[in-house]
């Protein structure tokens, strides 16, 4: 009897919890959008301006914020509480019962409804997302322990050249970041000023570091900032952060997603160059109707994936865990095609059998690379050096080398920073859903640049027009007789092959689809790569 009643409570209790349901709200348009495109500052600060003129890409619609009058209405609808919006999705997150939610519809401003719970939905399937699963810390005082990680992808070679991230801002997507703000292991990042600013999206408040629901985000943030003299240097030391924490500690619920993608649009918003997110959603809600199917997984469908993607368009780089997740695979966002997805190896670089695989669902190959990240050396929120497996620690460490790559090379876009990362890599010719392309040597991917950039007239080519509808004029100088040309497309996969000379100095690209494209042009020991828009 004690037993049935039991049950019958939470059975109760469930019907309760999840008679509210979450959705995303996609609305019809934005006020004021020629004018704000016209005079950008308005909607983004110039540091976001300048990086998208330095990178080539567009300010547009995107960019606008959400209609503030449609969100008033939104708020003010019987039963509707508002969680979260996109400028980028148009979008806006709410919870409410289905009845409540489903009367939105009669507003003329929304399109669509999208409910997480996809048995609710007529005609389209949901989103939703997987619970970063934080890592238990297992404390060992080892001095100078975090040599490993950082020598396997060859980033101490870059700090011996001072690309230790400097000038670089980078975006920590994560659950709380305890102690950060007094430990010691941060003080040198204090003392320089380079905390450049802090948001809890969830609880919205500036407020970091009083999260004592998970100290995630301290371990994830010390591979790459963190410092103690003689025991531990991260691997992107002199980067400036912003420290923002979108991950509920004690809800799994769509609305993580909603509060990634508004932190992502933060981040573009501010001029971050690069993003690191630990975190993956779409297996482990607690109303499991909201969980995604594995064929979501699929770089285009969750609605973190999506923003995302659009992250990546607006020139960030994005770097995230693959998951811990094994044969179950990668999930939402490490699926996006325009993310930077991370696998883990041991120290001696090897296959973590933690680490999510890539599998068929994936357009592209996930993972992309792999960093340390079984028996990885952070600093914890106690000031101690300690160990700690998952790709959460695997994903900044790599994320950190990258910044200094940037660094070294800030004239590459994150498209051609990416391939670059791809090709030096262990098994870039032969890679698979274990290990990607493999260990990246990032020493080797700086070299490949500017060691063959020898000043010689091999650096006067031209593409043009560019943009381009058809026909592509390759400008030669005088000098040079021929050259090959490799297509890539922004997902680094190759396209065609040229081979160009003074006679026949022009590439067709009519068949191909509208985007951005690399042009990697090849003579002899000398190499240079060129963006390429087809409109």
């Amino acid at each position: 009897m004690k037993i049935k009643l039991t049950t019958c409570f939470l059975l109760c209790f469930q019907f309760v919890l999840f008679a509210q349901q979450d959705a995303w709200v996609y609305l019809k348009d934005k006020q004021n959008v020629a004018d704000a495109i016209a005079n950008p500052i308005t909607i983004l600060t110039q540091n976001a301006i300048d990086r998208k003129n330095t990178h080539g890409v567009a300010i547009d619609e995107r960019d606008v914020p959400v209609n503030e009058n449609y969100m008033s209405q939104l708020k003010s609808a019987t039963g509707i509480l508002v969680k979260a919006k996109s400028k980028w999705l148009n979008a806006v997150h709410v919870r409410g019962s289905q009845n409540d939610i489903e009367a939105l519809i009669n507003l003329d401003f929304v399109v669509s409804i999208d409910f997480a719970d996809k048995s609710l939905n007529t005609s389209k399937t949901a989103k939703q997302k997987t619970v970063s699963k934080l890592e238990n810390v297992d404390v060992a005082f080892n001095y100078g322990s975090a040599s490993n990680q950082i020598e396997m992808i060859k980033g101490d070679k870059l700090h011996l050249q001072d690309y230790t991230g400097l000038g670089m801002t980078v975006a920590v997507l994560d659950a709380g970041f305890p102690n950060v703000n007094t430990i010691g292991g941060f003080k040198r990042l204090r003392d320089a000023g380079r905390i450049l600013g802090t948001y809890d999206f969830v609880d919205r408040d500036t407020n970091v570091y009083s999260n004592t629901t998970s100290n995630h985000g301290t371990l994830v943030l010390s591979t790459m900032a963190g410092y103690i003299e003689n025991q531990f240097v991260g691997t992107a030391p002199d980067a400036s952060y912003y420290l923002f924490v979108t991950e509920d500690g004690f809800n799994e619920n769509p609305v993580e997603e909603s509060y990634w993608v508004e932190a992502a649009e933060r981040a573009d918003s501010l001029g971050v160059d690069v993003i690191n997110s630990s975190l993956g959603y779409g297996s482990f809600y607690d109303n499991p109707n909201y969980n995604y199917p594995a064929s979501s997984y699929d770089g285009n469908t969750a609605y973190i994936t999506k923003g995302a993607n659009i992250a990546f368009e607006k020139g960030l780089l994005i770097v995230n865990s693959a998951g811990n997740e094994g044969t179950a695979g990668i999930n939402a966002p490490a699926d996006a095609v325009g993310v930077f997805s991370i696998g883990a190896v041991n120290a001696s670089g090897n296959y973590a059998s933690f680490s999510s695989r890539g599998n068929s669902y994936q357009p592209t190959q996930k993972p992309d690379v792999v960093a340390q990240g079984q028996n990885s050396y952070v600093i914890t929120e106690n000031n101690s050096v300690a160990t700690a497996n998952g790709t959460s620690f695997s994903s900044p460490i790599m994320a950190g080398g990258i910044v200094c790559l940037w660094q070294a090379l800030p004239n590459k876009s994150n498209v051609e920073i990416m391939q670059l990362v791809r090709e030096s890599a262990s098994q870039y010719n032969n890679p698979d859903n274990y290990l990607g392309y493999g260990i990246s040597n990032l020493e080797m991917a700086l070299n490949s640049v500017i060691g063959n950039s020898n000043e010689s007239t091999f650096e006067e080519i031209v593409l043009y027009p560019n943009p381009s509808n058809n026909i592509v004029y390759v400008g030669l100088p005088e000098n040079t007789n021929i050259v090959s040309i490799r297509l890539f497309d922004f997902l680094g996969r190759k396209v065609n092959d040229f081979s160009i000379s003074n006679e026949y100095n022009s590439i067709d690209v009519s068949s191909l689809s509208s985007g951005l494209y690399i042009a990697r042009i090849e003579s002899g020991n000398e190499v240079k790569a060129i963006k390429l828009i087809k409109k």
